[in-house]
C-alpha cells in the first residue's frame, strides 16, 4: 500500500546528480519520490503537503543554504529525517548540519549503494555517516592530551571556562586564591594569550579542555 511507502524528497541543484537520485529512488518499490527541487525555498513551500519521511539535501544551494534549510524543515516537520549529501568534509560544515538537525551526513563520493543503505539506516533510527565523517565526529569529542598545560592548570582552566570565580576555584581544588592566580598566569604564558576569554577560546579550539 502507498501509505506504507517511505516518502523521500530531494533538494539538489546539480541536475545530473539530482536526476540520478530520482532514478535511484524510483527503482526501489518501498520508496516514493514525494518531491524534487533545486532550492530550499520551493521545497519549503510544499513541505507540509509533500510530508516527506526523508529529505536528501545538499548544503551549497542557490538562495537559502542547506544549513538554514535544515532548521526550517525540522520546525515544519519535526519527525523528518534529513540526510546531507555534499562534497564538504570539513568539521565546521559537518557540525553545523548536525546541530541544525540533520540525521546523517554522506559525501557525494559515496556509491549509490551507500546512499541506499543510508536511507534505510536513517529510517530505522540510525545516523548514517561516511567513515571519514564518523571519525571526525568521534575525534571532536576526544580531548587533546598533547597539551602544554599541567593537569592542575587544565583543571583550573576548565573551572574558569564554567564561569567559576578565582575564590570558588580555590575552594574547589583546596588551594589559596593566590595559587589559582599563579596557575592562570602560567596558563596565559603557555597558551600565549593575554585574557581569560582568549585562553578559553584557544583551549576549546585545541581541545585542551
Amino acid at each position: 500500500m502507498e501509505t506504507d511507502l517511505t516518502r523521500i524528497s530531494i533538494i539538489e541543484d546539480n541536475e545530473v546528480f539530482r536526476n540520478g537520485l530520482e532514478t535511484l529512488i524510483d527503482g526501489v518499490p518501498e520508496f516514493k519520490l514525494s518531491g524534487s527541487f533545486d532550492n530550499c525555498e520551493d521545497a519549503i513551500k510544499t513541505a507540509e503537503d509533500d510530508r516527506p519521511d526523508v529529505i536528501l539535501m545538499d548544503i551549497d544551494l542557490p538562495g537559502m543554504n542547506g544549513i538554514k534549510g535544515i532548521g526550517i524543515f525540522k520546525r515544519l516537520l519535526p519527525e523528518v529525517n534529513i540526510i546531507v549529501i555534499t562534497i564538504h568534509e570539513d568539521n565546521e560544515m559537518v557540525f553545523e548540519a548536525l546541530c541544525a538537525g540533520a540525521s546523517g551526513y554522506i559525501t557525494k563520493s559515496a556509491y549509490y549503494s551507500k546512499l541506499m543503505d543510508a536511507i534505510k539506516e536513517v529510517i530505522n533510527g540510525g545516523a548514517p555517516m561516511s567513515n571519514r565523517i564518523a571519525r571526525m565526529v568521534v575525534e571532536s569529542f576526544q580531548k587533546n592530551y598533547d597539551t602544554p598545560l599541567s593537569p592542575r592548570e587544565t583543571e583550573v582552566l576548565e573551572l574558569l571556562a564554567k564561569g567559576k570565580s578565582y575564590s570558588v576555584i580555590a575552594d574547589e581544588i583546596f588551594v589559596h586564591k593566590e595559587t589559582v592566580k599563579s596557575h592562570i598566569k602560567n596558563i596565559y604564558f603557555k597558551l600565549q594569550v593575554n585574557s581569560k576569554a582568549d585562553a578559553i577560546e584557544k583551549a576549546h579550539k585545541e581541545k585542551y579542555i
